[in-house]
C-alpha cells in the first residue's frame, strides 16, 4: 500500500494536471475557434504592391539623389522579398523635386504576408556612376557658388528605413509611400568654405508608410501624383496606353499610363496628337489595380528636343542671360551629369504658365509670369534645340520656352489674413532659401521688396495634409506657383505639408 504522504501528492499532481489541461484546452479554443474571435487576413497568393518615392525636406538643397539596388522587405518568418527585380541606373532617384509629392518608383509582386522591417541599398562606382549625393548652393561675392557633396565608400551604401509597425499585404493591389527625411539623412559643414575643407555625412534615412488609395484621388497621400515629366517612349492607340522614359536623375526608368475621357490635354488636342519623343508633365491616379490613369497630359513643346527643369539661380539686368541649377534633365543632346548650375538665354523665349493649377482666376492679384518678372528663385521647366557645353555652340543656349511649374517652399507662418473667400498666410522663409540668398543679387532685372516673405493664398481647393495647426509661429511647407508680383512673392497654393524645422 502506498504511502499516505505519498498519495496525496500523487493526488495533488494528477489535479494540478487536470487543471492545467482545462486551462490550456480553454485557451485553445477561446484563440482558435471559439465565439467572438477576430480571424486574421487570409494570406494566398500575391499582391501587386506600388512604391511611391516622396521626401520631406527644408530648402538647403538643391539635390538629393540615390540609387537603389534594393528595396527588401521582411516579414515575420524572416522571408526577404525585393521589390526591384532590375537595380536602378546609375543616376538613382533624384527626391528635391518631389519635396511634398509623389512619384511611382516600381509595381512589384509580393506574396502576401505580414512584414515587419524593410532595408534598403546602393551602389557606387567611381566616376562612372554617382548614385546617392547632395548639393547646395550659395551666394559669393559676384559669384554664385554650388557644392556637391558626393558619398564614397562601402559605407554609403545602405538606407535606414523606419516601420510603423507590421504591415500586412494583402488583396489585389497595396501602395506604400517610402518618404526621405532630408534634414536626417545628411549633414555639411558648410556650402562654400574659404579653406576647400569641408566636412559630411550622408545617412539616408526613409519613413515607410501603406496608403489608402481613393477612387476620386485628390493628393500623393490618397492615391494622386502630379508633375512627372518625361519623354513618349511608345504608345498604343488601341487601348489608349502609353510608356513614359523618365529623367536620367531617375532613371533608366519607365512607367506605363492610360488615358480615359476625363483626360485633360493641355498643348495638344488629345491622344491622337502623342508621338513617341513628345515630352510630357502629366498628373495621374493610381487605380485600384496598381496601374496609373492620366488625369493631365500637358505638352509645353511640341517640338522640344531637350528639356531641364530646377531652379532660377540669377537674372541679368543687361541682356537674356540667366543661370538655372538643372535637376532634371531628358532629351538627346545633353553633356554627360548635366545636373548643377548652367548658364541659358531666355532673349527669344515663350514664357508660360503651367495648368497644373486651374484657379488662376480667382486670386486677389495678377498672376503673370514673362521675361519682366522672372525672378531668381522661381522653379521653372524649360525646353531648348541644344543644350552643349557652354561655348559651343553658343556661350548661353538659347531657350525655346520657359514655364513656371510648382515648387515647395518651407516657411514660419507670421501673419494669417482673408481675401475674400481665400486664407492669407504670410510666410518667413528662412536665410538658406533660394529667394534670399538670390533674388538680391545686384544687378538682376528684378529685385524683390522682401525676399524673406512669401504670401501664400489658399483655397477650398488646397490640399491640406498637415498635422501641425495653421497658425503663427508654425513651420509648414507650402506647395505652388510663385509669382513676383511687383517685388512681392505671392504664391496659388495646391497643398499644406508640415514643416522641416531642422
Amino acid at each position: 500500500m502506498m504511502p499516505a504522504s505519498r498519495l496525496s501528492r500523487c493526488i495533488r499532481f494528477l489535479l494540478s494536471l487536470a487543471l492545467f489541461s482545462a486551462a490550456a484546452l480553454a485557451v485553445i479554443t477561446t484563440t482558435g475557434c471559439g465565439a467572438g474571435s477576430t480571424p486574421g487576413p487570409k494570406l494566398s497568393g500575391n499582391t501587386e504592391v506600388t512604391v511611391l518615392l516622396s521626401s520631406s525636406a527644408n530648402d538647403q538643397l538643391q539635390d538629393f539623389q540615390f540609387g537603389f539596388t534594393n528595396i527588401t522587405l521582411t516579414s515575420q518568418s524572416g522571408k526577404k522579398v525585393n521589390l526591384l527585380t532590375v537595380p536602378q541606373g546609375a543616376q538613382g532617384a533624384e527626391f528635391i523635386h518631389i519635396n511634398g509629392g509623389a512619384e511611382p518608383l516600381v509595381t512589384a509582386s509580393v506574396p502576401q504576408d505580414i512584414y515587419t522591417a524593410a532595408t534598403a541599398g546602393a551602389t557606387y562606382t567611381y566616376p562612372a556612376t554617382m548614385v546617392y549625393q547632395f548639393s547646395c548652393a550659395t551666394q559669393l561675392p559676384g559669384e554664385i557658388f554650388t557644392n556637391t557633396f558626393d558619398a564614397v565608400g562601402s559605407g554609403y551604401n545602405k538606407a535606414t528605413i523606419n516601420f510603423p509597425g507590421p504591415i500586412t499585404i494583402t488583396g489585389n493591389s497595396m501602395v506604400l509611400s517610402l518618404d526621405l527625411l532630408v534634414s536626417q539623412s545628411e549633414t555639411f559643414s558648410s556650402c562654400y568654405s574659404p579653406s576647400g575643407h569641408y566636412t559630411w555625412t550622408f545617412t539616408p534615412t526613409f519613413n515607410l508608410t501603406p496608403l489608402t488609395l481613393s477612387s476620386q484621388p485628390t493628393n500623393p497621400e490618397n492615391g494622386k501624383v502630379t508633375g512627372v515629366h518625361g519623354e513618349v517612349a511608345s504608345i498604343d492607340a488601341a487601348s489608349s496606353t502609353f510608356t513614359v522614359s523618365l529623367p536620367v536623375e531617375e532613371g533608366p526608368e519607365t512607367l506605363s499610363f492610360g488615358a480615359g475621357n476625363a483626360t485633360i490635354y493641355q498643348g495638344i488636342g488629345g491622344f491622337s496628337a502623342l508621338a513617341v519623343g513628345t515630352f510630357v508633365d502629366l498628373d495621374a491616379a493610381i487605380q485600384s489595380n496598381g496601374s496609373l490613369l492620366a488625369t493631365r497630359i500637358a505638352v509645353e513643346d511640341t517640338s522640344a528636343t531637350n528639356v531641364l527643369t530646377g531652379t532660377l539661380l540669377s537674372v541679368a539686368a543687361s541682356n537674356s542671360n540667366v543661370t538655372m541649377f538643372v535637376r532634371e534633365e531628358e532629351g538627346a543632346s545633353f553633356p554627360p551629369e548635366a545636373d548643377g548650375p548652367w548658364g541659358f538665354n531666355f532673349g527669344s523665349a515663350v514664357f508660360q504658365i503651367s495648368g497644373q493649377l486651374t484657379n488662376l482666376h480667382s486670386l486677389p492679384f495678377t498672376p503673370g509670369f514673362n521675361g519682366s518678372n522672372t525672378v531668381a528663385g522661381q522653379n521653372l521647366y524649360i525646353t531648348a534645340p541644344a543644350i552643349g557645353p557652354p561655348g559651343e555652340p553658343h556661350p548661353y543656349p538659347v531657350v525655346r520656352t520657359v514655364t513656371l511649374i510648382p515648387q515647395t517652399v518651407n516657411g514660419t507662418i507670421a501673419a494669417i489674413s482673408n481675401s475674400g473667400s481665400l486664407a492669407v498666410y504670410t510666410v518667413t522663409l528662412a536665410p538658406y532659401d533660394v529667394f534670399p540668398t538670390f533674388a538680391v543679387q545686384p544687378g538682376q532685372k528684378t529685385l524683390l521688396t522682401n525676399p524673406s516673405q512669401v504670401e501664400v493664398y489658399a483655397d477650398s481647393s488646397t490640399q491640406m495634409l498637415n498635422s501641425e495647426a495653421l497658425a503663427v509661429g508654425k513651420t509648414l511647407r507650402f506647395n505652388g506657383l510663385v509669382f513676383n508680383d511687383n517685388g512681392t512673392l505671392r504664391m496659388d497654393c495646391s497643398q499644406v505639408n508640415d514643416g522641416v524645422t531642422e
